[in-house]
């Protein structure tokens, strides 16, 4: 691969200062049309050249509006980082539409030293790219203009420059000890950026190889690439055209959805009821305990029908934890800052951190029930939807997080009782508005984007569970003994 671009690329001084000049102006005022777009840019820089790296950022700041740019270099994580999913660190720093951010090494950089100190395996250093291509394929599907570059020196020319820092002492502070260990391990670095780069290409996504022999060469390739992507994503849309098809749900439309399949009967004691309870939470009081000590986290999601009793069951597994473990999280309509970024920004924002509880009340799954009935997220983004939320999934349980989905359903004359129990109790009259009422006119198109919902994202790592919550009692008792079980299991 990388054969083909050591290829002695040279540019006359004449010829780039020539270049340069009108390439800074149309690249400062492409920058200016992406601060008004729904768009932002996303430089990655990588590849056996730390050298060009840090020389190519510096050229970025003097070509642009270093006000609108952010840099990033990502060394060893932080205890915080540690304590979360690997990508956390990354997502928190996700440029917002109009902003342009770099990243130096970054995930890349992370998986090829992980496999080439050994840290893991083959088929782990597969996977991490699997969940890198995912990563790149979703950002660059939200508007994200994603560029990536990969500068690349010959070996021969990486030990020329290397031995001309130790001659010439003026100049040795531009090579530290890492370069010297990328030149011991030149040729395993080489094979594994081969692989890397091989696994997280795409059409979307794919790598600019750049030779970096001669500094003109790469500064005009670099700038052209950038100017050539912003001009291309921010010329007016062509004209309409009949639409992509969309993939098909995996459930057919029908008159019966996999809700009704619970069954709804039963009724509790009041005194049975209290007696379990009481049961179960001492239980999860040790449990959680234990999982604190053992840095083991948690994240409980809540999703169902309006009135179906979510915060009472929030309300009764709070009450059997210490307050310091756990945050609660009601998920409303995003604001402005999270409307800036992917829809999953926000949910990675709140990751616990080692030994913590995170229960959100609604979560990321509005993305394929409420934006998917009424119209807030187009049918490309709601299917890609279902694969995004799988990865992210994935990357928690692979973490060590423990993660629990609950669907609480009651039939429509149970939520319609309630409804009417609410507006008679005052303190209660506030949970109610004229949506939940029209929502209910709504019924069957939510009970099918619930079967889809749970068929495509009801996996090993993170199943579905659903709750028939007609008897609150009952309801409260199952999520509290299966939150239980997967804290015993994990522990």
């Amino acid at each position: 691969m990388f054969e083909a671009v050591e290829l002695g690329h040279r540019v006359k001084k004449k010829d780039y200062n020539a270049a340069i000049d009108p390439l800074r102006v149309e690249l400062v005022n492409a920058q200016y049309e992406l601060r008004e777009a729904p768009l932002s840019l996303l430089i990655v820089l990588m590849g056996d050249d730390r050298q060009s790296c840090n020389e190519v950022i510096n050229h970025l700041g003097e070509w642009m509006d270093g006000r609108y740019i952010h840099n990033h270099f990502f060394g060893e994580p932080r205890d915080e980082e540690l304590e979360r999913p690997r990508f956390w660190r990354y997502w928190n720093r996700l440029p917002r539409t109009g902003m342009t951010g770099v990243f130096v090494g970054a995930w890349a950089l992370s998986a090829i030293a992980d496999r080439l100190r050994g840290d893991i395996t083959d088929d782990a250093f597969r996977r991490r790219c699997h969940h890198i291509y995912r990563f790149e394929n979703m950002l660059a599907n939200d508007g994200v203009i994603l560029l990536k570059f990969w500068f690349h020196q010959s070996k021969s020319d990486f030990k020329q420059r290397l031995k001309a820092a130790k001659q010439h002492p003026e100049t040795a502070w531009r090579i530290d000890e890492a370069d010297w260990q990328v030149y011991e391990q030149y040729d395993d670095f080489v094979q594994l950026s081969e692989q890397y780069i091989r696994l997280t290409s795409s059409g979307a996504t794919p790598w600019t190889l750049v030779e970096t022999a001669d500094a003109r060469y790469r500064n005009l390739m670099v700038a052209e690439t950038i100017l050539k992507a912003l001009k291309t994503r921010l010329a007016p849309p062509p004209p309409a055209c009949d639409p992509e098809p969309i993939v098909a749900p995996y459930i057919t439309p029908s008159d019966r959805s996999i809700l009704d399949t619970l069954d709804m009967d039963g009724d509790s004691d009041w005194g049975s009821y209290r007696e379990k309870l009481e049961k179960y939470q001492a239980r999860l009081n040790h449990l959680t305990r234990q999982a604190r000590r053992a840095g083991v986290s948690s994240v409980l999601v809540f999703e169902g029908w309006d009135a179906a009793g979510k915060g009472g069951v929030i309300r009764r597994l709070t009450q059997a934890m210490d307050a310091q473990d756990y945050r609660v999280l009601p998920i409303g309509v995003p604001t402005d800052e999270e409307n800036a970024h992917h829809y999953l920004w926000r949910f990675w924002q709140q990751l616990p951190r080692q030994g913590r509880v995170v229960v959100f009340d609604r979560s990321w799954y509005g993305r394929v029930l409420v934006e998917r009935v009424e119209g807030f997220a187009q049918p490309q983004e709601w299917t890609w939807a279902y694969s995004e939320i799988n990865d992210f999934e994935a990357q928690l349980r692979e973490h060590g997080t423990v993660i629990l989905k609950f669907w609480l359903h009651i039939d429509p004359d149970e939520q319609l009782r309630r409804f009417e129990a609410r507006e008679q109790t005052p303190y209660k009259k506030y949970k109610i508005t004229t949506d939940d009422y029209r929502n209910r006119d709504r019924w069957d198109d939510y009970a099918l984007a619930v079967t889809d919902m749970v068929s495509r994202t009801s996996t090993d790592y993170a199943p579905w569970h659903l709750v028939p919550a007609n008897d609150k009692r009952r309801a409260r008792i199952q999520v509290i003994k299966t939150f239980c079980k997967a804290l015993q299991a994990k522990l």
